[in-house]
């Protein structure tokens, strides 16, 4: 086998250069605001001989990142949504200046056997969908760009000029397994042209977002770990490809582990003595009792409690105070210090038990709140570019809360938001008048990216039933006054198949007359008929 033919005073200034180059890109104004637990010498030893193909996706990133910027110092946002079919995202860029590709858009339409928003696809079915849509992307952009310039340019200023460029904006789900499956699934994107992926905090094969209760998210350090993987894969391709930190702990009813001490002031234990509730749940199978049931019997009968509720609910008010005090002396507190604690202030014994209400799967139950959430988000943005705490119903003080804290600590921070496809607002107490202003109030605390992810699901199946039932009742004369007329009489017309400039006739052309060795700009071609 051949050795590389390099010396080693060559081989060590190149690394130097790498090095360098590799900190000079984290000092820019793009990528100051992180902060890696690694350093830049690390990373280059990390890289290939040959730089990794991640030209597109910086682009697309960095473009993204002026856009949400501007939006930031305007008070603005971008409205985007879901979809996975290129079509759609072509006529998107007359709107949207992103796109999004939602991972459960994808899990129900892009997958040989569809599911429910569970993620348990391939780790790779997002990156090609991204890929299909980016490819069409640049289709878009070529030939609109070599019909532009057959005319002359006068003539261009009539003539439709779409940035079909939006960046894409993808769903990383939770990464997909190990650290170096999240770092694999991280390289896809990048190659596929991607311009931001979020990453949340949800337990691997526990996702149960659309079957009622069940939501898991992992301790805050596996979270983290997640996103130092993927930022660690970014600048391993010497990528600007954005990092969207997404939690999930709003609503969550487990956390896998209580290994973060940072978790553990939210840990639910059960503050009567009664016997664990998987004993409890399978007594109740055996008896052909409802487990749900059974499951609200226990937990009502456990007493359930975080230790600091455990604490109020047994001291007195002088010692409560004392223990607060204590408490407020440390930033994070374990619940073995919480015991130490409260058995300094408090007279009574606290009893307090997380393992006893843990589940089949060893789950531990948790309490979710802003706070938590808060304290999530602010530990994950050194490492990314953009926050999201995804919230399940419009609570509007929660909204609030959670944005104005977190930009305490991180004030130029950029955060997005996703809308659910059935949120209540008149229930959450909005009138018509807050809905309507509801993304630009939103817009006002850095809400730059706001995306209602599953479009196609509702709005695309809508839109064909509504359809699908014209054509049924009046076949063509339907479609000649409903959709074919109206679509000919715009100005510029609609795109579709008849229209060549849409569909890439003159783009077929413009191989053919390459080839042929005409010309097919409008100097290019006068500049011919002078030569000849």
């Amino acid at each position: 086998m051949p050795k590389l033919d390099i010396s080693l005073q060559e081989e060590q200034k190149s690394f130097e250069v790498e090095v360098a180059a590799i900190e000079k890109q984290w000092a820019a104004p793009r990528q100051s605001h992180l902060k890696r637990p690694y350093n830049a010498r690390t990373i280059a030893a990390l890289r290939n001989s040959i730089p990794a193909p991640s030209a597109a996706s910086s682009t697309q990133g960095v473009k993204l990142w002026n856009q949400l910027r501007t939006h930031n110092e305007n008070g603005t946002c971008e409205l985007t949504f879901g979809t996975t079919d290129p079509v759609a995202v072509s006529q998107m860029a007359k709107h949207q200046q992103t796109v999004y590709v939602s991972g459960a858009l994808c899990g129900f339409s892009e997958v040989a056997l569809p599911g429910m928003d569970h993620a348990d696809y391939p780790w790779d079915t997002v990156p090609k969908v991204v890929t299909k849509i980016f490819k069409s992307q640049l289709w878009h952009d070529q030939r609109q760009r070599q019909f532009r310039l057959r005319h002359s340019v006068e003539e261009r200023e009539g003539l439709e000029n779409w940035d079909y460029l939006a960046p894409i904006v993808a769903d990383g789900d939770m990464g997909f397994g190990s650290l170096t499956s999240t770092m694999k699934m991280a390289r896809e994107f990048v190659e596929a042209g991607v311009a931001m992926i979020h990453i949340d905090d949800l337990a691997i094969g526990m996702k149960k977002f659309t079957i009622g209760q069940g939501r898991t998210i992992v301790p805050t350090s596996e979270y983290l770990d997640r996103l130092t993987a993927v930022r660690m894969q970014f600048d391993i391709m010497g990528s600007e490809t954005l990092l969207l930190c997404r939690c999930d702990t709003d609503h969550s009813e487990f956390i896998t582990s209580v290994v973060d001490e940072r978790d553990h002031e939210y840990v639910l234990g059960a503050t009567k003595k009664v016997g664990p509730l998987q004993k409890h749940l399978k007594d109740a199978q055996a008896e052909g009792k409802d487990l749900k049931a059974a499951r609200n019997e226990w937990m009502e009968s456990a007493g359930l409690k975080t230790f600091d509720e455990a604490v109020e609910a047994v001291a007195s008010k002088e010692e409560l105070e004392a223990y607060t005090a204590e408490l407020s002396k440390q930033k994070f507190t374990s619940l073995s210090t919480r015991r130490e604690i409260a058995a300094k202030t408090v007279k009574q014994d606290v009893f307090f038990d997380w393992e006893l209400p843990r589940s089949s799967m060893g789950q531990y139950l948790f309490k979710s709140c802003v706070k938590a959430a808060v304290e999530r988000a602010v530990a994950a943005a050194p490492l990314g570019d953009v926050t999201w705490a995804r919230m399940d119903s419009p609570v509007w003080k929660d909204l609030v809360e959670f944005h104005t804290e977190v930009r305490k600590v991180f004030p130029d921070r950029l955060f997005a938001f996703g809308y659910t496809g059935d949120y209540d607002f008149a229930k959450a107490g909005f009138s018509e008048e807050k809905v309507k202003t509801f993304h630009l109030d939103l817009a006002k605390m850095g809400v730059v990216w706001q995306v209602q992810p599953i479009w196609s699901l509702q709005g695309l199946n809508l839109v064909t039933e509504q359809f699908g039932k014209l054509w049924a009742e009046e076949g063509i004369a339907g479609y000649l006054r409903a959709v074919q007329g109206p679509a000919l009489s715009t100005k510029p017309m609609t795109d579709g198949f008849e229209k060549l400039s849409y569909c890439g006739g003159y783009l077929a052309d413009a191989f053919f007359e390459t080839v042929a060795g005409e010309s097919i700009t409008e100097r290019g071609r006068a500049l011919d008929f002078k030569r000849h």
